[in-house]
């Protein structure tokens, strides 16, 4: 079996390499960025650099088996792989918290928001999550050759209380989003950037979080670690492949519905569309009226 989603893991990790390396050339070097397009942007970095290691892992994988290799290059793969999906955990708990708090207290998060609070989120995100993995991972052996029970433990502890604390914030935050959206006397007018918030954590949810739970689990049932967990662990890594890999298509998806047919289909205009913060109706009213060709360019 673990033969069979390491595989799957491999053409996922192909497929999202390449969606999300579209993602970041746009949103790079093509598209005007804003204060969320930042986060998509790191975003999809994260998303990229676990699926990089996944095909990198698959790849030491096989080599081993006809040339033995050491422990430590796929131990390291493992690592970054972990870095990787702990940072992306973190940045989509800020999105969602971030535009909770757009939607709850409007007036205050316009005029008190600092200028560069997304990117300096983001920066602040992958050092803390670089930095936990480090220490983590070094406590419990896996980058050094001894170990501290205790400092590993400690820092086990740290980890998941820091997953389970931002998990909390992420649904908590989606859930509060999505009942203003559809319920309520104050409800908010839905716009593609609100749908893919709520794609975006459902999916992670679904697919993603599974590999969480397991390595919360296996930090602290460590002694039980046998074929049936470790047939599990592939699983898990398995449906974190497809949410990594599915993101840049809820993006292009989004962005391509209510598509104007005397406008040119492009994967620039798709992903500016779909990242845009006001009502359909209002979106177009605004296109047409200005004429803005910037968005006719294809990639």
């Amino acid at each position: 079996m673990s033969h069979v989603m390491l595989f799957l893991c491999f053409i996922f990790a192909l497929v999202g390499m390449a969606a999300n390396a579209m993602v970041l050339w746009l949103l790079g070097f093509r598209l005007h960025r804003n204060a969320f397009s930042v986060y998509i942007l790191n975003l999809a970095m994260a998303d990229f650099l676990f699926l990089c290691f996944q095909f990198i892992f698959y790849l030491l994988y096989l080599i081993n088996i006809f040339y033995p290799i050491s422990t430590h290059i796929l131990l390291f793969s493992i690592v970054v792989s972990t870095f990787a999906y702990f940072c992306g955990l973190n940045i989509l708990s800020a999105i969602s918290i971030e535009r909770c708090l757009s939607v709850m207290w409007p007036i205050w998060y316009r005029c008190q928001r600092p200028r560069h609070t997304s990117a300096v989120t983001c920066a602040l995100l992958w050092a803390l999550s670089l930095m936990l993995t480090l220490l983590d991972e070094e406590a419990c052996s896996l980058l050094v050759n001894s170990s501290d029970m205790f400092w590993c433990q400690t820092f086990d502890f740290i980890m998941i209380s820091w997953s389970v604390a931002f998990s909390v914030a992420l649904c908590g935050s989606s859930l509060t989003l999505l009942v203003r959206i559809v319920c309520g006397s104050q409800r908010i007018p839905g716009t593609r950037l609100y749908v893919i918030i709520v794609l975006t954590v459902l999916f992670f949810l679904i697919f993603g979080f599974p590999l969480g739970i397991y390595c919360v689990l296996y930090k602290w049932i460590r002694n039980l670690y046998h074929h049936q967990i470790c047939d599990l662990y592939y699983v898990t890594l398995f449906l974190s492949c497809v949410n990594s890999c599915a993101n840049p298509f809820i993006y292009f998806f989004i962005g391509s519905i209510r598509h104007h047919r005397f406008q040119q289909k492009s994967l620039k205009l798709f992903l500016q569309r779909a990242l845009q913060d006001t009502p359909e109706e209002e979106a177009d009213g605004e296109r047409v009226s200005s004429g803005d060709p910037e968005e006719l360019d294809t990639v």
